[in-house]
């Protein structure tokens, strides 16, 4: 049995470019903020409308992969752990919990359509363009890999019949 479990997925929008920076020992550090909403029906009946805003920490190559591709405003899909941080400011103890991603899901696009890209902190993905390419299925693949999967670099999506899927035609 597990002693504990840390895991969270937020979906969100950007409150602000993400900020890059390298720490003395030269590793990328990547801080976002993003903006989640949610409406719930208050004690008088009536729908009101909450943001929370959830500080991002993104190390190394995610990092930079965030800082080149996310501005403020654009969607994102983000799983990591929650992280807790304490120092002292002007005499006075801060506390802070942060989320440290593991995967980056940028969603939407800047020019607002529906092509995705995935960014992970695995060295072997790479997130090169808001619409990946599509490789066209093999004949002889008896198991293509699926969605979103770390083996190759581009996106795989499965296709139906001769044509890959293009992801401008998805409707949502």
């Amino acid at each position: 049995m597990a002693r504990s479990f840390n895991q969270v997925v937020l979906m969100g929008n950007l409150t602000r470019d993400p900020d890059l920076r390298t720490t003395p020992s030269g590793q990328s550090v990547c801080n976002f903020s993003l903006a989640l909403n949610r409406s719930y029906k208050g004690q008088d009946g009536e729908w009101k409308e909450m943001t929370d805003f959830i500080d991002i920490v993104a190390w190394g190559p995610l990092g930079e992969r965030v800082a080149q591709y996310l501005t403020k405003g654009r969607p994102a899909l983000v799983s990591g752990r929650l992280q807790s941080r304490s120092w002292e400011q002007d005499g006075q103890k801060r506390n802070k919990v942060e989320v440290v991603a593991q995967d980056v899901t940028f969603l939407g696009s800047p020019s607002g359509s529906a092509a995705s890209s995935l960014a992970t902190d695995e060295p072997t993905a790479a997130a090169s363009d808001d619409k990946k390419a599509v490789p066209k299925k093999k004949k002889d693949d008896k198991n293509p890999p699926a969605v979103g999967t770390k083996d190759e670099e581009d996106v795989v999506i499965e296709d139906i019949g001769d044509e890959p899927i293009n992801l401008d035609d998805i409707p949502f």
